[in-house]
């Protein structure tokens, strides 16, 4: 029987400025552990440590330009794009663009603080 999600559970960001992140499916919402969908909106100018997470992210970018940073270089992600980052891939996000971003991120398995592995 299909399961209807009635509203997502706001969950507290990391990064140098408030950023806002409803979770629909994950470990919080729906106590789902393989995969995690979240809806994100960071402001301009916001960034978050870089990281090594245990999971596969793929981020679709809904509005403005998501940065991702990469042992490899710098991946500029826009409106209508979609990036896909593979566990035990260094990388770390940020807004530089001064409207921001508005994205969704799928995580498999579902996201976790402790298998993030941020930077200290």
């Amino acid at each position: 029987m299909p399961t209807l999600i009635k509203k997502p559970t706001r969950v507290t960001a990391v990064g140098n400025k408030p950023k806002l992140i409803d979770e629909y499916v994950g470990r919080m919402n729906s106590k789902t552990q393989n995969i995690s969908v979240a809806h994100m909106r960071s402001p301009g100018g916001w960034e978050e440590p870089g990281q090594t997470p245990e999971f596969r992210e793929i981020t679709l970018v809904l509005a403005g330009t998501l940065r991702v940073e990469h042992k490899g270089g710098v991946l500029d992600v826009h409106a209508g794009q979609t990036v896909m980052c593979e566990p035990g891939e260094w990388v770390r996000y940020s807004t530089p663009d001064e409207e921001g971003a508005e994205y969704v991120a799928i995580c498999t398995p579902a996201f976790s603080p402790g298998t993030v592995h941020r930077d200290s």
